[in-house]
């Protein structure tokens, strides 16, 4: 079965860290861009980083710009998003997706190959 697990959401106040996982099975991440997007209740799915096959290349949205860190492990056939500095306009359902290369990211629609199901992140006092 080929799919993306994601694990680490949870409730962290404002200014906290979180990081998420994101693990394949069924397939293998190296022949993959791998990216983050979240989704807010009411507003469309956003992208919000993205590293490339290798991890020589990564993009980042402007709203996490210097606060998030995407990066990927091969070996262990994960991506990691690390969150730092959170904000309550963070809060959302944070997604992982596969691509065959990370242009295809920035794209709309994005032009994923697979979806994780979502881990939610909640920034609240």
């Amino acid at each position: 079965q080929l799919q993306l697990v994601e694990s680490g959401g949870g409730l962290v106040q404002p200014g906290g860290s979180l990081s998420l996982s994101c693990a394949a099975s069924g397939f293998t991440l190296d022949y993959y861009a791998m990216g983050w997007f979240r989704q807010a209740p009411g507003k469309e799915r956003e992208f919000v980083t993205a590293v490339s096959r290798g991890g020589g290349s990564t993009y980042y949205a402007d709203s996490v710009k210097g606060r998030f860190t995407i990066s990927r492990d091969n070996a262990k056939n994960t991506v990691y998003l690390q969150m730092n500095s959170l904000k309550p306009e963070d809060t959302a359902v944070y997604y992982c997706a596969a691509a065959g290369l990370i242009g295809y990211m920035t794209e709309t629609p994005p032009r994923t190959n697979y979806w994780g199901q979502g881990t939610q992140v909640t920034v609240s006092s």
